[in-house]
């Protein structure tokens, strides 16, 4: 509706749901008289920041598709669910601090993330970073509850960075990156959970016998890519594992 104007709002004070997609808006201070609000859509507006005044009960918000940079000042206690896709964000550094310790859910697919510095959310379970720069991960330790990871569409080269904390972690999406050494999915051996892994459109899968040798480094896979990994798959990977431990010893 092309709106640029909010403040007629500040007089419902018991308003839960309000969606105020695709207008105009860069303000959204009358919405801190909105004490009792559950859920908050702002997508497509020319919005620059996502902070406002702490807001007891709100548990979604979607500010998707607008010019935000910065993604300090979130501190809403029951926030469950958070996007901030299709924005400019550079960095998550800022981000929790203490105040999103509910956060379940944070989508930020299609930002300008080159890192992954920054999220420290304890109770986080899925996290969607497809479609940034990133080049490291770091700061992932923290993710302790974590069972959903993905970083399609991104820059990476190695697997640095994961660790034995993340130890819910069950579905991670690499699908287009830059891992060319299938020696590099050894260091996924620390996700204890890890049961679907999606690789393709990295140079590494591009490989004869790739889909055999993650198995034999990942053994207790469930799915690679789009497809079950079968029992004869399974077994093969055995073998080759098993060989191999013996030529070491």
């Amino acid at each position: 509706r092309d709106l640029t104007d909010i403040s007629l709002l500040k007089c419902f004070i018991h308003l839960r749901y309000v969606d105020l997609s695709d207008n105009k808006l860069q303000d959204l201070s009358p919405l801190n008289s909105l004490t009792h609000l559950l859920w908050l859509k702002v997508d497509g507006n020319l919005l620059t920041s996502a902070c406002m005044q702490e807001l007891p009960y709100l548990q979604i918000i979607s500010f998707a598709h607008n010019h935000i940079k910065d993604i300090g000042g979130i501190t809403h206690p029951r926030l469950v669910n958070l996007s901030l896709k299709g924005n400019k964000i550079q960095t998550a550094l800022g981000l929790g601090h203490g105040q999103l310790f509910s956060l379940q859910i944070l989508e930020l697919r299609g930002n300008k993330l080159e890192s992954t510095a920054g999220f420290n959310l304890p109770k986080l379970k899925s996290l969607y970073l497809a479609q940034n720069t990133i080049r490291s991960l770091e700061g992932l330790e923290g993710l302790e509850q974590l069972t959903t990871l993905h970083l399609r569409d991104n820059k990476l080269e190695t697997l640095d960075g994961f660790c034995s904390s993340m130890k819910c972690l069950q579905y991670l999406n690499l699908r287009n990156n830059g891992i060319s050494n299938l020696q590099e999915v050894e260091k996924l051996q620390v996700l204890p959970m890890l049961q679907a892994l999606v690789l393709l459109d990295n140079p590494c899968s591009d490989e004869s016998s790739y889909r055999l040798e993650v198995l034999v480094l990942l053994p207790h896979l469930q799915r690679l890519d789009k497809e079950l990994v079968e029992e004869d798959e399974r077994a093969d990977a055995k073998q080759i594992r098993q060989r191999r431990q013996e030529e070491e010893k």
